[in-house]
């Protein structure tokens, strides 16, 4: 059945919670839930190295070495950087038919801990540059590979792999439950935040757990603007510039010839002022208080190295008041090519609006504006704050137990963002109270966790083989 129509069918206006039900058993018995165990690559899938040559085509080019290089080193990172891949593998399995706004990059480093607008410490997904509306499973299976392979890669059994896997599914399901009996606000006002966080912990972690939890809540707390003005400064002729390292970091000033770089800073004070008006009336007051002291461009992430992303400092009342704005590129949504393209003409704003939807509460100052380059491209871009109170966690120092609980977590996050966007009623109907959806991603999160492995070490060789250029840098 085409997206659109499946989409069509989730806004039938005012359906009763019955029909909404039947929708979901119905949508069961045209797609069995044990289907979803199904992964086998497809005899006409394309070559994951030319996905990612494709996209390396329209990215900065002495930055995508780095991509590869940050790709190889391990399985997971490989991961991480093959959004696109694994979007082409999704769309040749089954589907439930059931659409809600996608993360479309659902892998367990996305989910971290961020800042609300009321300065509270929250837990959510983090990562939107794929969003686009889906089939919810979709999600829910990349998010059930990446635990597999951070499990892999910590030396876990296939016991221990199953339960991570499993107790991450069961709670999206029973999550998603609870939301179908919740009325349209208590949804929309349903969040993480540091209270639930420790209850949650408490229930299910050892004394270990909860204190490793709470200094990393401790440590998210600290990673503000004055944290990251103090670790990307220095004073010239007085005045607080971005310290150069390139080239993960490298001033404007670096980058260009005077009069291309007095070009290319005038379109980024044009970007702050137009990309205000996307914001609501207050924060457009705020951002008008501050000014543009220096930009630079920085590289960021594994999959995303290469794109074209700028920070922006700039200064309030005195020089030691700083608002730190990333702009990061946005490009078509890898989701788009299987199910269909954006309803945003800009990509910035698709990025943007997926958030809005998707997140319990977003950065203050989230917006998005288009950009004509000093090369006569025009390029879409989203703005957000840089690094504020972001902790992410470390699967790498996990024990089972703690990776299970942390899948938990991830799994209600995950189910309370589909919950806002997709019928939740109809999502829970087709999963129903037993484990037979559980079961299945357990087997497709060890398929698909092999077909990464393979297509990692596909990019080992071809990097080995100088197909594919690599720059070794540290990592991100």
């Amino acid at each position: 059945m085409p997206e659109h129509a499946t989409t069509a069918m989730r806004m039938m206006p005012h359906a009763t919670p019955e029909d909404r039900a039947a929708l979901g058993k119905e949508a069961r018995r045209r797609s069995p839930r044990s289907g979803h165990a199904e992964y086998k690559p497809s005899p006409h899938r394309p070559d994951p190295l030319a996905i990612l040559e494709a996209q390396s085509a329209t990215r900065v080019p002495e930055l995508v070495p780095i991509r590869y290089a940050r790709m190889s080193e391990s399985p997971f990172r490989f991961y991480r950087g093959a959004a696109a891949i694994m979007a082409s593998d999704l769309a040749d399995t089954p589907r439930s038919g059931i659409t809600a706004q996608l993360c479309g990059d659902a892998h367990l480093l996305n989910f971290r801990l961020l800042a609300s607008p009321e300065r509270d410490l929250m837990f959510d997904i983090n990562d939107f540059d794929e969003t686009l509306p889906g089939p919810w499973e979709w999600d829910v299976k990349r998010l059930s590979a990446s635990f597999v392979i951070a499990a892999r890669a910590n030396g876990f059994d296939d016991a221990e792999r199953a339960r991570i896997v499993s107790g991450t599914v069961r709670s999206y399901r029973e999550a998603m439950t609870r939301f179908a009996g919740m009325s349209n606000l208590d949804v929309w006002y349903a969040k993480i935040d540091a209270a639930r966080l420790e209850t949650l912990a408490m229930a299910q972690l050892h004394k270990r757990g909860q204190k490793k939890l709470s200094r990393a809540m401790t440590k998210a707390r600290s990673r503000d603007a004055l944290q990251v003005f103090g670790k990307l400064t220095h004073l010239v002729d007085g005045r607080p510039m971005i310290a150069a390292d390139p080239p993960l970091l490298t001033p404007i000033a670096d980058l260009l010839p005077d009069t291309e770089r007095a070009t290319l800073q005038r379109q980024f004070q044009g970007l702050v002022e137009r990309y205000g008006a996307t914001l609501p009336s207050d924060r457009r007051f705020l951002l008008a208080d501050y000014r543009l002291a220096d930009v630079a461009r920085k590289v960021v992430g594994v999959g995303s190295v290469g794109t074209r992303c700028w920070i922006f400092l700039l200064l309030g009342r005195d020089g030691q008041d700083p608002l730190f704005l990333q702009a990061k590129e946005a490009d078509t949504s890898v989701l788009a090519e299987h199910v269909g393209a954006s309803q945003y003409r800009n990509q910035g704003e698709r990025v943007v609006s997926g958030q809005r939807l998707m997140q319990a509460a977003s950065d203050i100052f989230l917006g998005w504006e288009r950009v004509d380059g000093i090369d006569g491209r025009r390029r879409d871009f989203y703005v957000r704050q840089l690094r504020d109170w972001k902790g992410i966690a470390m699967p790498e120092t996990m024990s089972p137990r703690q990776l299970e609980a942390f899948g938990g977590i991830c799994g209600l996050t995950l189910a309370r963002a589909h919950a806002r966007s997709g019928d939740r009623i109809a999502i829970a109907s087709y999963l129903g109270s037993g484990e037979s959806f559980d079961r299945a991603l357990v087997t497709f999160a060890e398929s698909y966790a092999d077909q990464n492995e393979r297509d990692h070490q596909a990019l080992v060789d071809a990097v080995h083989a100088g197909r594919l250029p690599a720059k070794e840098l540290p990592a991100d």
